[in-house]
């Protein structure tokens, strides 16, 4: 497969959270805002192409009974660098998180990349599909972030977009809001997949 296909496919084609609907705990969970969105996102991503890189150089060691096992080794310790470098370089950031990051080990986007793709393909392949599915998860976020925060502050990126009269839905900032965004983003990507 090549690489720009395999870069497509996790960005648009088989997007994480659009097109699978995977990884949803930390999506509805931590997109209040843009900023958070991107984050977790970004965070995802660094773990995903790390784990991917790794798990396709070990993946003929691997025997195939312990194979989960390993991979949720691999897994997590790079969670754990990434929310160690969120500790020390990103606190705010962190604490808006807060559980959700170390998380990342179990999320099934990350365990289904490494399975499906990383345990099957060589490193640059791993890396570039990693890197996708990565970066489709961290837009998807983002967009669903932006759209949250602003019906219900008014902002994207903490910048005021509907000035000081804007009356804001929070609803769109508490749960049932990740609900009704998500579900008319969903919409909408499919829509505009279908139409291609």
């Amino acid at each position: 497969m090549k690489l720009a296909k395999i870069f497509k496919n996790g960005v648009i084609n088989e997007n994480p959270i659009f097109a699978q609907v995977l990884g949803m705990c930390p999506t509805l969970a931590v997109t209040t805002s843009a900023e958070n969105g991107l984050g977790m996102g970004l965070a995802t991503t660094a773990v995903l192409i790390c784990s991917n890189f790794v798990i396709s150089l070990v993946r003929k060691f691997i025997p195939s009974k312990i194979r989960i096992p390993a991979f949720i080794v691999v897994i997590a310790t790079f969670v754990t660098l990434v929310g160690m470098l969120l500790k020390a370089y990103m606190p705010a950031l962190d604490a808006a998180l807060g559980l959700f990051i170390p998380l990342i080990v179990v999320n099934c986007l990350i365990l289904a990349r490494a399975e499906s793709f990383a345990s099957k393909n060589n490193p640059v392949s791993s890396i570039v599909d990693g890197l996708g599915m990565g970066l489709g998860f961290a837009l998807s976020l983002t967009i669903l972030g932006s759209v949250r925060e602003l019906f219900g502050n008014g902002s994207v990126f903490g910048m005021s977009l509907l000035g000081s009269t804007y009356n804001p839905a929070l609803i769109m900032i508490l749960p049932p809001g990740a609900f009704l965004a998500l579900g008319l983003l969903l919409a909408g990507f499919k829509k505009l997949t279908a139409a291609k």
